[in-house]
Parts: structure tokens; sequence; C-alpha cells
């Protein structure tokens, strides 16, 4: 009789096992408020600060045009800064003749420090970028707007570098974020694909065309997608009856793709769902084998 030693645990491999396991349970979250961050960043220092900086550049150039505004106290400057600028320009401190240029210049800078001191002001400008994007939405969703949009992507496409990278960005993007989907996936179905016991995981899309229909009989079409894009991949015509729907969601199917297997959903793992173990072995007693004897696992078309 031979027995199995267990390996003996030692610090560099505990160290090593639940090192690694923190990464994996800290990563996801950890990565996914990254993004978020520098989405905020991105929109902040892009498109919010420059909006408030226009705002705060419309509010000094109608103080000197209106006088309402120009006298309200935290943007008028003070005697004493008027004096202290004078002297900094190599005037004398009742010299005047530079005011008209001085104050805006002073003005402005009080009303930098009053907008910096009141947080809830930078929300102007993530509000603006807000509405902003939403507009660029309705108007690229009209059909002058998406002329424009496609004469712009036709010459982005044409610049070095720019046309390898964009198509794949926007693609994913387009998969990830599109609000009007155009496909609509119905439910997840498990298919013998590319051949006879090989299971891949499918998405069903609905009913196929009539012209297939007389030569397969009823069948539906499934789009199979490939991995790490899960935007392109295989549209294939089925047999309804060598369909095998999936207890999963089309998110938990995508992540499985995108993830080439690894994300697993939690209540489709081995321990968690026993029965899954038996899943590719129920082919004896399903409908795509009693369809599937005596052809050819190729499945040549019979002839005539």
């Amino acid at each position: 009789m031979t027995t199995t030693q267990t390996p003996a645990h030692t610090f560099s491999s505990d160290f090593k096992r639940f090192f690694v396991r923190g990464l994996v349970v800290l990563l996801p979250s950890v990565l996914t408020l990254w993004i978020m961050v520098k989405a905020y960043q991105f929109v902040d220092t892009n498109i919010a600060d420059p909006v408030n900086g226009g705002i705060r550049l419309a509010m000094n150039n109608i103080a000197k045009v209106w006088d309402p505004l120009a006298n309200i106290n935290a943007f008028k400057p003070t005697d004493d800064e008027l004096i202290a600028e004078r002297l900094s320009l190599g005037l004398t401190t009742d010299d005047g003749a530079q005011d008209s240029a001085i104050v805006p210049r002073l003005r402005a800078v009080k009303i930098h420090d009053w907008w910096e001191a009141r947080w809830y002001m930078r929300m102007i400008g993530i509000v603006a970028a807000i509405v902003g994007v939403y507009f660029a939405g309705r108007l690229l969703g009209g059909f002058f707007g998406r002329r424009i949009y496609r004469k712009i992507e036709g010459v982005i496409s044409t610049v070095p570098v720019f046309k390898q990278v964009y198509p794949h960005v926007k693609q994913i993007v387009d998969f990830l974020f599109s609000d009007e989907k155009q496909i609509q996936f119905s439910r997840v179905v498990l298919v013998e694909y590319p051949r006879r016991g090989i299971w891949t995981i499918g998405l069903l899309t609905g009913e196929t065309m009539a012209s297939i229909v007389k030569k397969s009989g009823d069948a539906v079409t499934v789009f199979i997608p490939s991995s790490p894009v899960p935007a392109t991949g295989y549209t294939i015509t089925v047999p309804r009856g060598e369909v095998v729907d999936l207890p999963i969601s089309v998110e938990e199917a995508i992540r499985f793709t995108i993830s080439g297997g690894v994300l697993i959903p939690k209540h489709q793992t081995l321990d968690a769902s026993p029965h899954s173990r038996t899943l590719p072995e129920t082919t004896e007693d399903s409908p795509t084998q009693e369809k599937g004897r005596g052809r050819d696992s190729t499945r040549q078309p019979d002839a005539g």
C-alpha cells in the first residue's frame, strides 16, 4: 500500500497562496473604483473645469458693464489691494490711470477664490458636462447628426495609429454602453458546435429565415460570441430540438465568454451546482442525440 504525503506548509507557500487570494478578492473592487475615479477626474479636468472657468470669465466681463455685479463686496477689490497692485506696476499710490485694467484682473482673482471656497459651485461644470453629453447624444441620434458623425469617423479612420485602435475601442464601447441594442438576446442556450461532442454557449436571437427552415426544418438562430470580444462571433442555425436552455443570464454568459471561461456564475460552480457535472453526459438521452443518430458528425446535408 502506497500513501501520498501531503506537502508541508511553509511560510513561503502560505504567503503566496493568501496573497493571491487577497488579490482575487480585492482587485475587482479596487479596479472598479479606480476606473470610476479616473472617469470622474477626466470629466472634471477636461469638461467641468473649462466650463467653470468660462462662467467665471463671463461673470468678470459682465461686471465691467453691470454695476450690481461689480459692486458685490466679495468681488470688489479693496483700496489696499488697488494700492498694492499699483505699486507692483511701478505706479504711485494715487495714480488711477491704469485702474481700468487693474480692477478686472483683481476681480478675476477674487471671483476665482470665492468660487473655489464653495465646493458646490464646482458641480455646475459637472452638471453642464452631463447635459452636454446628453444633447450630444440627441444630436448624433438625428439624421444630420449621424451623417456628421460618420464623416468625423471617416477622418479618424484615415489617421495612422488611430485607424488601428479606434474601430476596436468603438466596438467594445458600443457593445457595453449602447442603449439601443442591435441584437436582442432572448436566452442563453447550449449547442453542439462546431461539431458534435463540443458544447458551446450561445445566445438565442430568435427565429431563422424561411428559406433556411425549408432545408433544416424547425430551427432557431443562435449567436456564438467569441473571446475576449463578445461583440464578434458566429451566427448559426440550429434545429430547435437540439438547443439546450441554460439557467444563466445573458450578462453571466457574456462575462464567462470575455474571461475565457474563468468567471463562472456562483450558482453554476461544481460545488454549488452538482448537476452541472452531468450536463454534457445527457447527450445520449437528449433530443440532440435522438435526431443525430445515423447522421454524420460533420452534419453534412442529405443528398437531394
